[in-house]
């Protein structure tokens, strides 16, 4: 069984610099490190991701004339639910689209 343990983490810590990648006592320190890691990054890709929606959101309102807490709050008193992920596609692939809802926005406000 402690063959199969130990096996398992270097498995795990393949592809390591130096003793990393051999050693079970340092490859097992760095395959629970990179656990952390990687619990701590897919939580800060999305907050990642979220930044730059509104960046890109941004600078489509900014075209439009309009800021993006005016255009948030807008859409929210319209009832019209897009979340920011689309919002910043149509301001990339379809800049008609995102200025009718911008207008949509404008009656709310």
């Amino acid at each position: 069984m402690r063959h199969k343990r130990h096996k398992k983490i270097i498995g795990k810590a393949k592809g390591y610099f130096g003793r990393k990648k051999n050693v079970f006592r340092r490859a097992n320190e760095q395959v629970m490190k990179s656990g952390q890691y990687a619990f701590r990054d897919r939580r800060a890709k999305k907050r990642d991701f979220r930044r730059l929606w509104i960046v890109r959101i941004t600078a489509a309102c900014s075209h439009c004339g309009i800021k993006y807490s005016q255009l948030i709050h807008g859409l929210n008193t319209q009832g019209i639910q897009l979340n920011r992920k689309m919002l910043s596609e149509l301001a990339i692939a379809d800049m008609s689209a995102f200025k009718a809802v911008v207008e949509a926005a404008r009656k709310g406000l």
